[in-house]
């Protein structure tokens, strides 16, 4: 696919910078919000939007469980460590990648935060079967090798998409993959420039199938596809607010 004019945006984009102090502060706020809140909203958490922004603020909701305010507390703290790789500009690692993922299970299974899953799984609702959980480590192995080198000649958006795609399928973890993918997704993302993008809860539907449809037959177009409408959903979000 073209991506003319997504790239039009973002150099729009680039031509603002340095981006005002408190208009990048807030555009910050809302993003940590509204990536915390969709992310896990996708993943069946119940906490709202406004419920969401509460906890990030330190305070308890009644009626929602322990586990859910975790959710949110530390996909906070993944956000801040992914931000902190990005500003070093750290290379994509199985390292970096299991530190993400135990903050993201942080108090919630320490047991399996950061390790890879030592048995097999099924995906209710997907074709796709992920593989034994003995060839994980050579199937993380190779895809970040193809990460860092083979798809460094693909537009950033399209690394982006394949590599959350890419580590779907293999589902490395008990819990936590889709967080952690969608953390990955915009790892790529924000290191090429972009502003962090959001998929969204209500969009799950036609996400899931995307994304079973490129693990059953190798086209990853559906999914660029929808990533990409995101990446110029979050462009035309940054240039409204700073123009």
């Amino acid at each position: 696919m073209s991506f003319k004019a997504i790239d039009k945006k973002k150099k729009l984009l680039e031509g603002h910078r340095p981006f005002p102090k408190h208009t990048l502060k807030s555009l910050r706020e809302n993003m940590l919000v509204e990536w915390t809140y969709n992310s896990n909203a996708i993943e069946g958490n119940t906490l709202t939007i406004s419920e969401t922004k509460v906890v990030l603020e330190g305070i308890t909701v009644g009626g929602k469980s322990m586990r859910e305010h975790l959710e949110v507390i530390n996909h906070k703290y993944a956000i801040i460590f992914l931000e902190g790789l990005v500003k070093n500009n750290e290379p994509l690692s199985e390292w970096n990648i299991k530190n993400l993922h135990r903050l993201v299970l942080k108090n919630i299974d320490d047991e399996n935060a950061g390790e890879y899953r030592c048995e097999n799984v099924v995906i209710s609702g997907a074709k796709h079967r992920p593989p034994e959980h003995f060839l994980i480590k050579e199937h993380m192995e190779r895809m970040v090798a193809e990460c860092n080198e083979k798809w460094q000649q693909l537009h950033p958006i399209e690394r982006a998409a394949l590599l959350h795609g890419e580590f779907v399928k293999v589902h490395p973890f008990i819990d936590g993959n889709g967080r952690t993918a969608r953390l990955l997704l915009n790892f790529e993302l924000m290191k090429g420039g972009y502003p962090p993008t959001i998929i969204k809860a209500e969009m799950r539907p036609k996400y899931y199938d995307a994304l079973d449809l490129a693990h059953t037959t190798g086209d990853y177009s559906k999914f660029v596809e929808l990533v990409a409408e995101c990446v110029e959903t979050s462009l035309d979000l940054w240039l409204s607010v700073l123009k």
